[in-house]
């Protein structure tokens, strides 16, 4: 079987005291949350846990072809206090995995997220704990859907 892009993408959501985990499926269209891990030590100790997780994605049969780790900006573009880290969390991962990692845009992509879950469970302590994952699901389905309209434009200019 092809796929358009090959493989699965893994979408990020670094925060300081979780990290929401999305995977796309196999052909690269569609993301859906996968997991929130517990932050424990700085952008090295993270990049460390992150990269075996990343490792192990790519041994298994759906591979992996990048990492979309969600760009904290403000409205206005400037950057918030997150984006030192996850600038410092890119540059090690950069070092530790072989997949391209990509910086992608996350402006509302929390609250987009709790948008979402909200209209499934009412309760927002039972949402709560499905939030980073669900946040990571919406910074990777951005990345997917950007990296198709890309696609798309490069079939049509040569086309």
């Amino acid at each position: 079987m092809v796929y358009p892009f090959g493989v699965r993408a893994l979408g990020i959501d670094y925060g300081t005291r979780r990290i929401g985990l999305a995977l796309s499926d196999a052909t690269g269209l569609l993301a859906r949350p996968w997991k929130t891990l517990t932050v424990s030590g700085g952008p090295e100790r993270v990049a460390v846990v992150l990269a075996a997780e990343a490792a192990a994605l790519a041994a298994e049969s759906d591979g992996l072809s990048a990492i979309a780790l969600g760009y904290p900006r403000k409205l206005n573009g400037m950057p918030t206090g997150q984006t030192a880290a996850v600038e410092a969390l890119a540059a090690v991962l950069r070092s530790s995995v072989e997949v391209p990692i990509v910086l992608q845009d996350e402006r509302l992509s929390s609250r987009e997220a709790e948008s979402h879950l909200a209209r499934r469970e009412k309760d927002w302590r039972k949402r709560k704990h499905l939030l980073d994952a669900a946040s990571a699901a919406v910074i990777l389905q951005d990345y997917l859907d950007e990296r198709a309209r890309q696609e798309h434009r490069m079939e049509s200019e040569n086309a």
